[in-house]
């Protein structure tokens, strides 16, 4: 699996347009526990099927589309933070140690 890096506008409106679903991860490069939970998902992250994409999202560089998601999918800002998006609606929303590839496969299966 590879994150695709989410840095525009364009990109999120591309993906609350997308039928299906799309994973959204939300990363302070500043933050320790940011990095131990993008972590623990990319070891685990092999179980989502290839098909399903994965944005990454910095959002120290690009804190406006940070804004843009929480008021897009209507979802509280936090780092780290993950969302699953279906048919352009987030259907679950984890962060910090709640951040689950489990729990987000159960969605997506």
């Amino acid at each position: 699996m590879t994150w695709k890096a989410l840095d525009t506008a364009d990109q999120l409106n591309d993906i609350k347009q997308q039928p299906g679903y799309s994973v959204i991860f939300k990363h302070s490069t500043r933050c320790s526990i940011s990095m131990m939970a993008k972590r623990r998902f990319e070891l685990d992250w092999d179980q989502f099927p290839e098909t399903l994409p994965l944005y990454f999202l910095d959002l120290i560089k690009y804190r406006e589309i940070s804004n843009q998601i929480a008021e897009q999918f209507q979802v509280h800002h936090e780092s780290p933070q993950l969302l699953l998006i279906k048919d352009g609606e987030c259907i679950l929303d984890q962060s910090h140690g709640g951040i689950s590839v489990e729990e987000t496969l159960t969605m997506v299966q």
